[in-house]
């Protein structure tokens, strides 16, 4: 049975579908990224599937149950971490973490030994005894974190876990995520708003815009579907008219113009990097310089959206 499903998943607000008709199916021991653009339905997708928000159609089947006939079955069995971490500074990271096993039941002895299990876990074990306030803000998401793990979940809902950290804590974070699907075979959904964190971490990666799933597929199926490689060339002057030059060149598959920019994808990259060059020289346009590179996420994201996924900036 897989861990999580949807079927024609519906949720409205004043009469505009943030979510419309997805169709999911995530296997069980998989780590599954979901990526879409501000607005385009992740996290309302997460928040039904968590039981924070009913469906307005359709049906989401979690770790067996039906989030809207039995939410309660579906509450037992996932652990969530949501984008914003509300943790009280002047209580220990032992005495947020012991209410929660409470809260599911735990006897007072397996609290105990989970909370000491989770400290080794998450790699917080020496600060679960200070104060929540001297925790780093890497520190306080790995908490968080084993706030949703005390009851051992099936699914483990993380939404946008790392934004706002910086590049060590969140490859720290990177390799909790890992450890818990490697060591526990814990099902993780995600969505991120980091492209690399989807290509590193995610078994499979779906792509939401305006509400609807527009791609679906490990990251190097994604990748392999623009293109074997990208040719950058930053142009002086307006990129728009020297899309024409390079349009006709036999390899080119696509050409874009972004700010100063030509991302141009080729099936062979270094056996069309020349003849572009000359093209460009040919048309009259000055290169600044040009790159060539495999294709990324971004690119994906670009040809199937239109747009960029806009991270925020670290703080």
């Amino acid at each position: 049975m897989p861990a999580i499903t949807t079927e024609r998943l519906v949720r409205a607000f004043d009469e505009r579908n943030a979510v419309d008709g997805l169709d999911l199916e995530v296997h069980e021991g998989e780590i599954y990224g979901f990526l879409g653009p501000n607005g385009a339905g992740k996290s309302t997708t997460v928040r039904m599937l968590c039981t924070l928000l009913s469906p307005t159609a359709g049906t989401a089947v979690v770790a067996g149950h039906d989030v809207a006939r039995h939410p309660e079955q579906v509450r037992l069995r996932i652990g969530v971490a949501l984008q914003d971490v509300a943790l009280d500074p002047k209580q220990t990271g032992a005495e947020l973490l012991r209410p929660q096993g409470r809260l599911y039941g735990l006897g007072r002895a397996d609290i105990e030994s989970r909370v000491v299990e989770l400290g080794r876990l998450v790699d917080i074990g020496d600060a679960l005894g200070r104060p929540i306030g001297t925790y780093s803000g890497g520190m306080r998401r790995r908490l968080d974190l084993a706030a949703a793990l005390v009851h051992n979940p099936q699914v483990l809902f993380l939404d946008e876990p790392t934004t706002g950290l910086d590049p060590v804590s969140r490859a720290r974070v990177w390799e909790e995520v890992r450890r818990l699907n490697d060591e526990l075979g814990m099902t993780v959904f995600l969505t991120t708003q980091y492209l690399e964190e989807a290509d590193e971490l995610a078994d499979r990666v779906g792509i939401i815009d305006a509400g609807r799933l527009v791609a679906e597929g490990t990251p190097e199926e994604l990748k392999r579907k623009v293109g074997d490689d990208v040719i950058i060339a930053r142009v002086d002057g307006d990129p728009a008219s020297a899309r024409a030059a390079v349009t006709g060149v036999f390899g080119v598959q696509g050409v874009e113009a972004r700010g100063s920019e030509l991302v141009i994808t080729a099936d062979n990259g270094s056996a069309t990097v020349g003849p572009v060059a000359v093209a460009l020289d040919n048309a009259g346009v000055r290169v600044r310089d040009l790159t060539l590179r495999t294709p990324t996420l971004d690119d994906v994201f670009l040809e199937l959206t239109g747009t960029h996924i806009e991270t925020e900036e670290i703080q």
